[in-house]
């Protein structure tokens, strides 16, 4: 991996923070929230933004939709807020609205800057400290799922609930959907940061998943061999269970938002099994 990859590697793993486009313009879709209260995490003493998505029918009828939650919300819809780039979660969606008839919520969490680390670690760290994964879990699953569900349009069965992120937020995504799968049928991990969180292999081998799970992986094809290696240890150790899981390997993409943005509609289609060349 190039030099400059591996520095902003190193600083998008410790912070998450959206030091590099400050100041620039919003990109954000009017369908975009931010919501304006703030939401307690009471195993951590905190509280955090919630940014939301909702499809371009939400106002035009009673469906009910899936959702997807994501993790370092900053970076999901707008460039004002993102580092280094933003995911485009909301054109994403928007366009497979138009041509796919595929439309979901979408909730953001923030980040927490300097805490993301440990927030989005299931495991203890030597370098990093102690893990604040379960807490952050439960915050996601007490705190916003039930907020969620009982103020906007959701279908709340966890076959209609995904769980998507990059990098530790890959991490805890998978986290999520071995922990609580009775919450989330389905996760998107995308670049998982493994190495910080080797116990997660011992933690699948020992809980499999339901059968009807799904999984999808991904890492860039420049990420590093131990990345790579990392998770194709870890799709091969799944294929032996029942839940459906697959690994795409991208090839020439490294570890950023740029990276994610072209994923996060291929993600989207395997994980709900769209019929990708539907038109609406």
């Amino acid at each position: 991996m190039p030099r400059r990859s591996l520095l902003l590697l190193a600083a998008w793993l410790v912070t998450g923070l959206p030091a590099a486009a400050a100041g620039a313009a919003s990109t954000a879709a009017a369908n975009v929230q931010v919501l304006p209260q703030r939401f307690a995490m009471p195993e951590l003493g905190r509280d955090r933004t919630l940014r939301l998505y909702l499809p371009p029918s939400y106002g035009s009828g009673n469906a009910r939709y899936p959702v997807v939650y994501m993790h370092d919300g900053q970076n999901l819809f707008d460039a004002d807020t993102a580092y280094a780039g933003e995911w485009g979660v909301d054109e994403t969606l928007n366009e497979m609205a138009q041509r796919q008839g595929f439309e979901a919520i979408v909730v953001g969490i923030d980040n927490g800057g300097a805490r993301r680390m440990t927030e989005l670690n299931p495991y203890d760290h030597p370098r990093f400290g102690k893990g604040e994964g379960a807490a952050y879990l439960q915050f996601l699953v007490s705190v916003v799922k039930p907020y969620i569900d009982n103020h906007y349009r959701s279908l709340p069965g966890r076959e209609h609930t995904a769980v998507v992120g990059s990098s530790m937020g890959g991490v805890i995504s998978h986290a999520a959907i071995l922990r609580y799968p009775q919450v989330f049928g389905l996760a998107g991990v995308l670049s998982p940061a493994y190495w910080t969180a080797p116990g997660m292999f011992d933690e699948v081998r020992l809980q499999p998943l339901p059968g009807d799970a799904r999984v999808y992986l991904s890492m860039g094809e420049l990420e590093g061999q131990e990345a790579n290696s990392d998770v194709s240890r870890m799709q091969a150790l799944m294929a032996k269970q029942a839940a459906a899981v697959t690994l795409h390997r991208v090839p020439g993409a490294e570890h950023n938002e740029a990276a994610w943005r072209a994923e996060f509609k291929t993600v989207l289609n395997w994980l709900f099994r769209l019929p990708v060349t539907a038109a609406k």
